[in-house]
């Protein structure tokens, strides 16, 4: 997926389409919902591999929790013609966001910039952590290891949406510093809330 916006990824595979079904809005309100809320879903998966250790080794570690989960099948799961089982993605926002008011916080902080209903939001949240987690998990597998081309790819998903809303080069990594790290340990005092809700605000733009 290097050089393909995260959001362009979801349009191409069906995911925003099925998001806008499952959820009974138009296309556009999907997307925007989405470009709103990825910042925060890829800010958690991102914090919980640097929690379990950085690197390839908090990598691995992620992909396992999403494997225990339903690995390749969270996405799947939603592109479906069968009824989505919410309670896989909010199995995966527990992990990334460890509490039920980060996943509050982070809808209402969208609705804010978006104008779109908090309530739709907080619907839309699992819907694209099983989307991402999905996507991960079907790529850690495809790869034949947890490291290596997932590490690189998944920096690039980072990179690439941040430059796309900040209108710069892409540059940060799973395991890298700069921008991104910065963004998601502002203070280091271990709470997830303020780091994710951080970063969604310096994407304002």
């Amino acid at each position: 997926m290097a050089g393909m916006e995260l959001i362009e990824m979801l349009r191409r595979s069906g995911g925003l389409d099925a998001v806008s079904k499952q959820l009974g809005v138009p296309p556009a309100i999907a997307a925007a919902g989405a470009e709103a809320l990825l910042p925060a879903v890829i800010g958690g998966f991102r914090k919980h591999a640097e929690t379990a250790g950085g690197g390839e080794g908090g990598l691995g570690s992620l992909i396992g929790m999403l494997g225990s989960l339903g690995g390749g099948a969270l996405a799947a799961n939603v592109l479906g013609p069968d009824s989505t089982n919410i309670s896989m993605g909010n199995d995966v926002l527990g992990q990334i966001f460890g509490s039920k008011d980060v996943s509050r916080s982070v809808a209402a902080d969208a609705a804010e910039r978006t104008g779109i209903d908090p309530e739709t939001l907080k619907r839309m949240l699992p819907l694209l952590a099983m989307l991402v987690g999905g996507y991960l998990s079907a790529r850690a597998g495809g790869s034949g290891s947890e490291g290596g081309g997932l590490l690189s790819d998944l920096g690039s998903v980072i990179g690439g949406f941040l430059a796309s809303k900040a209108g710069s080069a892409p540059g940060p990594t799973l395991n890298g510093t700069g921008g991104l790290g910065s963004m998601l340990d502002m203070n280091g005092n271990g709470n997830p809330l303020d780091d994710i809700i951080a970063m969604a605000g310096k994407l304002r733009q």
